[in-house]
């Protein structure tokens, strides 16, 4: 089955506890979602072995590993992480601009085909409670509009932001400016640690190139089928 636009928009998120369950959903889905998300509990259970493995049957990937650490640590990871063929991965905002704009420049310098490089801004599970007591007093709103202001000069690709920011983000930085968001819930579905979260419809509408959905679909009785109404809900928004 060809991928279609909606389908592409989907990441979904393998956020599982063994490298044989994320397997089996990669074969479930591979044809009808655009890539799926490795993200700190598969990398530390199974290593880059679960990048090669999902490469192998077709799937691409979200490295969500978040890096956050000094500019040449960051570099040098984002130097391993372009190397395992990923098409997408991601550092923390709060790192800074020189942390961004050092591994955007190492990256860059590699041959090949280059990865898209995302910044995150404030994480979907925090509220502007949680982020008082870090000493932060700014709305969120204007947090994650300057954290996405830094990444863009600093070169890189796009930001992880809750869809709720996603009009922000875009009048901010220009439209070509890449904007994934988690905290996606379909209609009905149960919010769970989640925040500031969407439908896939509204977050689409509201400007989302990519969404990652992750419990909604990876704990559905039926992931396809899953899969596919998240679809149909992102191509219904597409055509308004």
């Amino acid at each position: 089955m060809k991928t279609t636009t909606a389908q592409n928009k989907i990441i979904v998120a393998l956020d599982v506890e063994t490298m044989a369950e994320a397997l089996r959903l990669v074969e479930i889905l591979h044809a009808d979602v655009g890539a799926f998300k490795i993200g700190k509990q598969l990398f530390t259970a199974a290593g880059p072995d679960a990048v090669r493995r999902i490469h192998e049957r077709g799937g691409k990937i979200f490295l969500d590993l978040k890096f956050h650490d000094i500019p040449t640590t960051v570099a040098k990871a984002s130097v391993e992480a372009a190397r395992l063929g990923v098409f997408m991965f991601n550092m923390h905002a709060l790192g800074g601009a020189a942390m961004m704009r050092e591994s955007v420049q190492a990256v860059r310098q590699l041959s090949g085909a280059q990865p898209l490089m995302i910044a995150v801004t404030v994480l979907t599970s925090m509220g502007a409670g949680d982020l008082k007591p870090l000493g932060i007093t700014l709305p969120v709103d204007e947090l994650v509009v300057r954290l996405a202001l830094l990444a863009r000069d600093a070169g890189m690709s796009g930001v992880v932001a809750s869809p709720r920011e996603i009009g922000l983000i875009k009048k901010a930085c220009g439209p070509e400016f890449l904007v994934v968001t988690p905290g996606i819930r379909p209609a009905g579905a149960d919010a769970n640690d989640q925040k500031r979260a969407m439908t896939p419809g509204e977050a689409v509408e509201a400007g989302a190139d990519f969404i990652v959905v992750g419990r909604p679909i990876t704990h559905a009785a039926d992931p396809l089928a899953a899969a596919r109404g998240i679809a149909g809900e992102i191509a219904a928004a597409l055509q308004q």
